[in-house]
């Protein structure tokens, strides 16, 4: 499968497009005036503990404060809380080693109004809601993940060779410091010792420069921010599979060379610098892909297309064949062939517009127990593309498929369609005859008031029509005659239809 990005620098931020066969898959929006990441670590004050709910709410600088429950404080929480009263209080107690966190305890035993922990976002705002947060700390690397006072060693699932696993954790055991824990990612499968060690130093670097900042640090405050989004694509994307990667600024050019050049130079040639003049998302087709894709109604093939209904509480999906079932002979088969394309293109909306939470999709109805069984494996096999945690059940007796999603930040929505300026989104315009009214009351108001006595009135076309019709007896004549006023009636094609403008005489634009 080839692979490309195309990432879109702007004053208002970037946009990052990833393609798999020319296909659009992931669109990623990046604002400039974004402050809260996920993976971006602070220092908050605690400013209210809630019993009821084993949470609290700190205070990170968002303007909604973020909510960290119990659950999600981390074992080491302890060890974390005094290194970093600790460093505040420049005390250089070297002994941090506190005892675990208990599973099950109470928030108000372990948490005050007023204290200052450190804590790391794990979910941006959505809506009326804060960031989520974590008081258990990391740093992601290209093949690694550093968790500060711990000591053990964990590896990801998706190795699934013993031998490379005990590879790996040999390895890793012999390069790591004893007071820090360490995550084996996937994309360190097969890697060298030297490309370990390189990449157990980075994120060793980052925990560094939280310590000494620390010290220094004014609550709420960040300590440290996630690398920019295109970074942190390219860190958790980037294999052999990727053939180019376009970008149109120089500045973000040079920073992800670097940074290819350090995790793989043997990929630096891959990235490039776009220099045409056409825009980067037209030239590359991306703009019509997306134009298509976020819309309400979204357009599969042979005339199926789904619709996307999005609500707080959750997204439903509804399947529709259109007119591909109607002339088939086989109408078992057909839809069993409807849904699974529909499955695709599901699966592909929910990795592009980041959708999360609960979704529902209404599958067409089968009868056939097989054809159901086919369309659950079909679906797991698309979403496996998925780097998102996701949980999907078999269809219910109802043809309907559950689907939940881990989300971190707010949904993706790209508007493709904008309020009518005739109705303003009423879906309601005003008569003909009221415009001729409005008209005739400008007219009226230019005469009398401002003293005008020559006049030309620029119309739509259909306006136009109307008020100049008739030889004799045309509403023009009728208006010279009763106000004793020159006009010339002209239409432009330019015009909406109820939009209309005065001139004088000397072909100045009159304000009303």
């Amino acid at each position: 499968m080839d692979k490309d990005l195309i990432i879109d620098v702007s004053d208002s931020g970037v946009e990052i497009a990833l393609l798999e066969d020319k296909q659009l898959v992931e669109f990623h929006q990046e604002k400039v005036d974004k402050h809260h990441l996920v993976g971006d670590i602070y220092l908050g004050i605690v400013k209210k503990v809630m019993p009821a709910l084993n949470a609290a709410f700190v205070d990170v600088g968002h303007e909604k404060e973020g909510f960290l429950h119990y659950l999600d404080l981390g074992i080491k929480f302890n060890s974390i809380a005094k290194f970093t009263r600790n460093a505040l209080n420049s005390n250089t107690d070297n002994n941090i080693k506190e005892p675990n966190l208990e599973k099950n305890g109470l928030i108000s035993n372990v948490l005050k109004p007023g204290q200052i922990i450190m804590v790391q976002i794990t979910k941006e705002a959505i809506s009326t809601k804060g960031p989520r947060l974590s008081g258990e700390i990391s740093f992601a690397g290209r093949y690694l993940v550093l968790v500060p006072f711990s000591n053990a060693i964990s590896i990801s699932k998706k190795v699934k060779e013993s031998s490379e696993r005990d590879r790996l954790k040999r390895l890793i055991n012999s390069i790591k410091s004893p007071d820090t824990g360490i995550i084996i990612r996937t994309t360190a499968e097969g890697k060298s010792v030297a490309e370990l060690d390189a990449s157990l130093k980075d994120i060793s670097n980052k925990w560094d420069s939280v310590k000494k900042k620390l010290p220094k640090t004014l609550p709420p405050a960040k300590l440290i921010s996630e690398v920019d989004k295109s970074t942190a694509i390219l860190r958790d994307f980037l294999s052999d599979e990727f053939n180019n990667i376009y970008v149109n600024n120089q500045d973000t050019y040079e920073e992800l060379r670097q940074y290819i050049h350090s995790i793989s130079p043997e990929k630096e040639n891959i990235i490039k610098y776009y220099k045409n003049n056409a825009p980067i998302f037209e030239n590359f087709g991306i703009a019509n892909q997306i134009r298509s894709s976020f819309g309400k109604v979204v357009t599969v093939r042979s005339g199926i297309y789904i619709v996307i209904e999005q609500t707080e509480a959750m997204c439903v999906i509804d399947v529709n064949s259109g007119n591909k079932v109607k002339d088939s002979n086989n109408q078992d088969e057909n839809l069993f062939s409807v849904n699974c394309e529909a499955a695709v293109a599901i699966a592909r909306q929910l990795r592009l517009r980041d959708i999360g939470g609960i979704i529902v999709v209404d599958f067409i109805d089968m009868t056939s127990i097989e054809h159901r069984k086919l369309l659950y494996n079909k679906m797991e096999e698309e979403m496996r593309k998925d780097k998102a945690r996701h949980t999907i059940l078999p269809l219910s007796k109802f043809g309907l498929m559950q689907i939940t999603r881990h989300r971190v930040k707010p949904i993706i929505e790209v508007n493709v369609s904008e309020v009518c300026p005739m109705c303003e989104g009423t879906g309601k315009v005003k008569s003909s005859l009221t415009v001729i009214s409005d008209i005739e009351h400008d007219l009226r108001y230019l005469v009398q008031e401002q003293n005008e006595k020559q006049l030309t009135l620029t119309t739509h076309p259909f306006i136009n029509a109307y008020i100049t019709k008739g030889l004799l007896n045309s509403l023009r004549k009728q208006w010279a005659k009763t106000y004793g006023v020159k006009i010339k009636v002209e239409k432009a094609d330019s015009f909406g239809l109820f939009e209309y403008q005065f001139s004088n005489k000397d072909k100045e634009i009159i304000k009303l």
